[in-house]
């Protein structure tokens, strides 16, 4: 094989693996994207559930307090 055809499938065979280590960093990227909105999206849903929460026990104890109140 002659000396340039050595170096020009040497030069695309280092652009071929450039390109494939980029991929590979922007999949690394979105997965690390994907992980963070999941948890964002559970804490979230959390502060939701907590809330609902708090709100029903309040609405217990103020629900108990008036029946105590009655008798």
């Amino acid at each position: 094989m002659p000396i340039v055809l050595k170096a020009a499938a040497g030069i695309i065979g280092s652009i071929l693996a450039v390109i494939a280590l980029a991929i590979a960093v922007l999949k690394g990227i979105l997965a690390l994207i994907a992980f963070v909105t999941t948890a964002i999206k559970i804490i979230v849903i959390l502060a939701f559930v907590a809330v609902f929460i708090g709100i029903g026990l309040m609405v217990f104890r103020t629900w108990q307090s008036s029946r105590k109140t009655k008798e």
